[in-house]
């Protein structure tokens, strides 16, 4: 049974071995807690959701079959029926699965500026999440062919859809993106984003 967070990590572990994509989803697993925390919710579900929602990627590299292979396994494991369903709604095009609740759209707008943080994190020669700011994430926005996989509209459009659902429009986008951004940087060593990484 996973939401545990425990079983959940033992999952990651099974099916991930890229250490990029474990430091996504702890990332994701770090802002959902944060947000969770902010809204009333159950902190550690939150977390889990987070954690896993990616973590058939690796075998599954493609939107053909990601998440919804990986909600089969999910399945097979024991998971939460809700958990998968909002695992599901990351992908609405290929799985048909809309965002209904807080946390499908947490998910969402938490999912893809890891990548850009993390990036912004890894140029530095520091290496260290630690020494991050909010303006230097600003001027890594403005260049697109810096983190080009991380789709700008995508995160923007997704951003106010959460900021609508949840915060009544009041979040706005660069405030989101100082959120994601604290709550990784309160879990800098689970990132290896503590500066160990520095030659």
């Amino acid at each position: 049974m996973i939401p545990d967070w425990d079983q959940a990590w033992e999952l990651v572990c099974e099916f991930v071995q890229e250490t990029g994509l474990r430091r996504h989803m702890l990332s994701v697993a770090a802002a959902m807690g944060f947000y969770a925390e902010q809204l009333g919710q159950d902190v550690g579900y939150w977390r889990v959701i987070g954690l896993i929602h990616d973590f058939d990627w690796q075998i599954h590299p493609d939107l053909d079959h990601h998440p919804i292979k990986g909600a089969d396994i999910l399945r097979e494991r024991g998971a939460d029926a809700e958990m998968i369903r909002t695992i599901l709604s990351h992908y609405t095009a290929g799985t048909g699965v809309e965002r209904e609740k807080p946390v499908d759209f947490a998910l969402l707008a938490c999912d893809e500026i890891t990548g850009l943080i993390i990036a912004t994190a890894l140029v530095r020669p520091s290496r260290n999440i630690a020494d991050v700011k909010l303006k230097s994430i600003r001027k890594k926005w403005k260049d697109r062919r810096f983190a080009a996989g991380v789709d700008r509209e995508h995160v923007t459009e997704v951003t106010a859809d959460f900021s609508r659902v949840c915060f009544g429009g009041e979040l706005e986008l660069w405030t989101h993106i100082g959120h994601v951004l604290a709550a990784m940087q309160n879990e800098a060593a689970a990132l290896e984003l503590d500066g160990r990484l520095a030659n």
